[in-house]
């Protein structure tokens, strides 16, 4: 399969499922295992945080109003709603930035088409879909101590095949959290890190040089962006909706089938 069918495929898969909660990380070592996709090193890792850049992106253009409240919350040198929605958002990031930070490496080899633990994974993604489902009392709104667990439930689902947005959104929904405040918060909390992640990478040279790769890369952006402005708008419905048991099922028939294929191979 040419470069850039395999750039198209991964954009689609990282733009649908980084806000559906079905795994954005699970689906894609799904969808280079399927692929026999087997680009080592920086070639692999410059397509995969472009990909997460263009979903990034996404976010922002969906929630720039939020974005930018946060924005005005950091340069008001004030304490207001803004500042204090800021501060949700920096403590919430917390515990995936000292994961990420102490456990990098350790993370990295966990990445590498590891079928049986994303099947895991993904089982564990469905039941607490299935939980946030089923809650009825949701009318809070985010405090500091719901935003360092939500945090806490991020830095959890850097694991292949525990949803980021299923992990958060559920645990927002089961601290009592409203089901639109929390798709917002969820996504938002997300964005800074992954800035952060492409400085980090950029500023240590992992990310290599363009080269040949631009072609697909630049595919694979543009695609993961449209299908993240698409994913996301879809998302913030189902979630108000109460719909995320669609997705739990999902989670266990593609968990199941990536198990399976774990001992089958």
């Amino acid at each position: 399969m040419s470069e850039i069918i395999e750039a198209v495929v991964l954009g689609v898969v990282q733009g649908l499922t980084e806000f559906l909660p079905v795994s954005s990380s699970g689906h894609i070592e799904i969808a280079r295992a399927l692929l026999n996709d087997d680009a080592a090193g920086k070639a692999s890792v410059l397509m995969t945080v472009v990909l997460h850049f263009a979903t990034a992106l996404s976010t922002v253009v969906v929630f720039r109003k939020e974005v930018g409240e946060i924005l005005k919350g950091l340069f008001q040198f004030k304490y207001n709603e803004h500042t204090e929605f800021t501060l949700k958002i920096i403590l919430s990031m917390i515990p995936a930035a000292l994961v990420g930070i102490l456990f990098d490496d350790y993370i990295d080899g966990l990445f590498n088409k590891n079928m049986l633990l994303v099947g895991c994974m993904l089982l564990v993604t469905g039941v607490l879909l299935l939980l946030a489902d089923r809650a009825t009392k949701t009318e809070k709104s985010v405090g500091f101590g719901s935003a360092l667990i939500v945090g806490i439930s991020q830095a959890i689902a850097i694991l292949p095949g525990i949803s980021r947005s299923g992990a958060t959104i559920s645990t927002c929904v089961l601290l009592g959290i409203d089901r639109s405040k929390a798709a917002r918060f969820s996504f938002l909390m997300v964005v800074p890190l992954i800035f952060g992640k492409m400085a980090k990478d950029l500023l240590d040279g992992e990310l290599g040089a363009v080269g040949d790769q631009a072609p697909p890369l630049i595919v694979g952006f543009a695609v993961a962006f449209f299908t993240g402005l698409l994913a996301c708008t879809w998302m913030i419905s189902l979630v108000k909706a109460a719909k995320l048991s669609w997705f739990s099922w999902y989670c266990f028939v593609v968990g199941v089938i990536a198990i399976a294929a774990h001992f089958i191979a």
